[in-house]
């Protein structure tokens, strides 16, 4: 391995920086304001691709910039690790920024320049985390992660929104200060925080005990972006904001941030050996296999198609941790490389469900019954992706999670157990996503069975008088039950009808107008709060007790751009059937998911020929656990 002067590391990250600049004086003049968006966002992944044939080769690119604080270094180093976020996020990023024009351009969304701006920003501390060279300079560049996708999470500026964006702030700043406490830790006993490839060596030497705690720190802090649970539940609530950030929060920057540091944390700060002697690797897999198994059951009850993704990012990003605490190659390997595997099909899949809500406001899997008539592209790569995140062989997830079944496996013993537990999670994500497919291609609006919801809380709930699509059932008990409810609640309406309470209003009709100004007001209200762009209706049983959402429930009239009026769902008479040349939307749209879908098979097919593979190799011979 050698190290060389370059700027080039330092030039990543800024020029995202000078894009939201140029995002910002662009502000009363879109076209222009987007045309910046993707020449910085081509710059961007240009500037990260011309260091991948040197990283290959055993280069590493460093730059540094002068001391930070005490000894440390604020030092910008390009290795293969790095390098595998770096490319994966800036890649990625071109992919969103096109689909997002789209997306803000047909919900007419307000405050567009600061959803570019702010997205800009967040593709800059991403690739900073990405090639930080130490614990400092990654803290500093995860706390500006934070700091610019808060305006992303809270976009819709309604109170859900607003909720969300300070749950997500309470948890992650919260992690920060874990991460600042372990950082501090380390550095005392270590004498230094520099990413070593293997591990520091005087870690190895400190007191057990202190060392065991500044991992848990670190693992805890960076844990709330990666989804370890019991520190996810920020996550689903984030569904909130638009689909592109969802798409960047799930599968670009923000939860891939998390489990990069664990990463770093794990392979090149504690080094697998030191993990292995001071026996962390088993609780960390434990956490782990928790959490991959218990976001999947949680999956299963969700109607609310992102916050069904939401959860299986949950599940799927502790596959990525369960392969790095298990310490072997293969492992080590599989967990890697389910870095980008992950990414580009939870990408497609979140893509998938904001095209399918700009096109028909239908968020809810009990309501598209037959939609893949009138979304074939669509729901084909919906179902391409959901495939492989299942596993099923030639998509992305397959190459990944054999990895990590070979590995659980080598680690023999009561590794079996972590074998045992990917399979169970491979039947789980066929559970959640298979419904969602054979509604759409399977099922007719008219006539579809009782799927695809496993809804009824542990321990029982309340049977509904209404025959639900969603797997609930009738029972007549139910009115006299809530008439009970009513009478104990002073304040409550019994002619309220709970879908009323949970889902938005899309009605009205587009109009021209000039996004560089404020957005206008409708009878003393903004449009996003009429129409929010992905709003979140609260889910059957969840613990903050709002009302449940019936799927059986009549819809207000509302007239939406395809000329029916509804909410969500079919209109009358059914879907429209649409061709399969992109007659279902525009194809800002339709290419972004094209493209996510595509790179999720290549990945499947030639992971060393995408590169991928080969950089997860290189990352594995270089921190020594070569097998």
């Amino acid at each position: 391995m050698t190290e060389v002067g370059d700027p080039r590391p330092v030039v990543a990250v800024l020029v995202s920086v000078v894009g939201t600049v140029g995002i910002l004086a662009a502000h009363r003049r879109p076209n222009l304001r987007e045309a910046v968006t993707l020449s910085v966002a081509v710059a961007k992944f240009g500037v990260v691709a011309s260091m991948v044939p040197g990283v290959l080769a055993g280069d590493v690119y460093v730059w540094s910039l002068g001391r930070f604080v005490l000894d440390v270094p604020f030092e910008l180093r390009a290795d293969a690790l790095g390098i595998l976020f770096a490319a994966l996020a800036s890649l990625l990023w071109i992919v969103t920024s096109l689909y997002s024009i789209g997306y803000v351009r047909g919900l007419e969304e307000h405050g567009q320049t600061r959803y570019f701006a702010a997205f800009a920003m967040s593709l800059s501390a991403a690739v900073g985390v990405a090639f930080a060279s130490n614990l400092v300079v990654l803290f500093v560049f995860y706390e500006v992660l934070t700091v610019a996708t808060y305006p992303l999470v809270a976009h819709d500026e309604t109170m859900e929104a607003r909720a969300a964006g300070r749950k997500y702030l309470l948890y992650t700043i919260g992690g920060g200060v874990a991460i600042l406490a372990g950082t501090v830790l380390v550095y005392r006993l270590a004498g230094t925080v520099a990413f070593t490839p293997g591990g520091i060596e005087t870690l190895a030497a400190a007191d057990p005990a202190l060392a065991r705690a500044g991992f848990a720190l670190l693992v805890a802090g960076f844990g709330v972006k990666a989804g370890l649970m019991p520190l996810h539940s920020w996550l689903p609530d984030a569904m909130v904001a638009p689909t592109p950030v969802s798409g960047l929060l799930h599968a670009v920057a923000v939860v891939k941030s998390g489990v990069f540091a664990v990463s770093r944390v794990v392979l090149d700060v504690y080094g697998p050996e030191t993990v292995g002697s001071l026996g962390l690797g088993l609780p960390l897999a434990v956490v782990a296999t928790v959490t991959l198994l218990a976001a999947s059951v949680i999956a299963l009850r969700k109607d609310h198609l992102k916050r069904r993704l939401a959860y299986s990012t949950v599940s799927q990003l502790s596959y990525i941790v369960l392969g790095l605490a298990l310490l072997g190659p293969n492992a080590i390997r599989g967990g890697l490389l389910h870095i980008p595997a992950h990414a580009f099909m939870k990408l497609a899949l979140f893509l998938c469900a904001g095209i399918i809500h700009v096109e028909t406001h239908t968020d809810h899997i009990s309501e598209m019954a037959g939609i893949g008539r009138r979304m074939p592209l669509t729901m084909a790569a919906f179902a391409v992706a959901a495939a492989g995140m299942a596993g099923i062989p030639l998509v992305a997830g397959f190459v990944s999670k054999f990895y990590l079944l070979i590995g659980a496996v080598e680690a023999g013993g009561a590794s079996t157990v972590f074998a045992v537990a990917l399979l169970i999670s491979g039947v789980l994500n066929v559970a959640y996503f298979w419904p969602v497919v054979y509604q759409a291609f399977f099922q007719a609006a008219d006539d579809h069975d009782a799927k695809p919801v496993v809804e009824a809380p542990f321990g029982g709930r309340r049977a509904s008088t209404v025959a639900r699509a969603d797997g609930g059932s009738g029972d007549e008990e139910t009115d006299d039950a809530d008439d009970a409810n009513n009478a104990d609640d002073p304040d409550a309406d019994p002619d309220v009808d709970p879908e009323e309470v949970g889902r938005p209003d899309f009605g009205g009709e587009a109009v021209d107008r000039d996004y560089g100004e404020p957005a206008p007001r409708v009878e003393g209200e903004y449009a996003v709060d009429r129409h929010p762009s992905d709003h979140t209706v609260p889910e059957k049983g969840d613990a903050d007790g709002d009302h449940e959402v019936d799927a059986g429930a009549d819809h207000d009239d509302h007239s939406d751009h395809d000329g029916y009026s509804h909410h969500g769902g079919p209109p009358p008479g059914g879907w429209e059937r649409r061709g399969w040349l992109g007659d279902e939307s525009t194809w800002f749209m339709l290419g972004p998911i094209l493209a996510a879908t595509t790179g999720a098979i290549v990945l499947g097919l030639v992971p060393s020929a995408a590169v991928f593979l080969r950089l997860v190799d290189t990352i594995v011979e270089a921190v020594g656990v070569v097998g």
